[in-house]
């Protein structure tokens, strides 16, 4: 059996606070094959993903296999490009496959993005570039854009303006929030309204 390989320094979701859902109508093989096919489409040097896992429940990468049922629900994606390092990680739910449908839905919808003809002041995965070691307030993605804000994936514009508005209050350092907190927030605003800032 395998060990989640959780990033350091992030923060899990205590086992009472994940979420169920029926939101996602995928099943955990096909969420492992889609997570699949976008790292071929990035044409990424290579990646790994982490559950807890193991043995015959797992794939040669570590992506789950159908039958995949560990006690620890959290999923993580790694990926190497052009030698830089980047992971993706997502426990905000009870059950491994909508975890992996979570992680498989922001990559795709980041990649997509990156076809848009929008210039950001960053590259579109930087939010899951993996910090240095002297970033101390790197911000990391955990959970795609729609599901930071609370909001569904095709929501209005209005509607994102107003969940960001909500969101950033507690988020703000000032008002008890982090700094790695606020960043994710508003990142996730950017990238819901295609790059826009407010």
């Amino acid at each position: 059996m395998s060990s989640l390989d959780w990033p350091a320094g992030w923060e899990r979701t205590p086992a009472e606070d994940r979420e169920r859902t029926t939101k996602f109508g995928a099943s955990l093989a096909a969420s492992s094959g889609a997570i699949e096919t976008e790292m071929s489409r990035m044409d990424v040097d290579d990646f790994r993903a982490s559950t807890a896992s193991g043995g015959s429940y797992t794939k040669r990468s570590g992506l789950p296999k159908h039958n995949a049922n560990p006690d620890d629900p959290g999923f993580v994606l790694r990926w190497t490009d052009n030698g830089e390092q980047f992971a993706v990680a997502c426990d905000h739910y009870a059950d491994l496959r909508d975890n992996v449908r979570s992680v498989y839905l922001w990559i795709n919808e980041t990649r997509l993005r990156s076809q848009r003809p929008v210039r950001t002041g960053d590259a579109e995965f930087a939010a899951a570039r993996l910090p240095s070691g002297e970033e101390e307030d790197a911000v990391v993605a955990t959970a795609a854009p729609h599901e930071v804000l609370e909001v569904a994936p095709d929501a209005t514009d209005p509607v994102v303006e107003a969940a960001f508005k909500q969101k950033i209050k507690s988020a703000h350092p000032d008002q008890g929030g982090t700094t790695a907190e606020f960043g994710r927030v508003k990142d996730a605003k950017d990238a819901m309204l295609g790059g826009e800032t407010a």
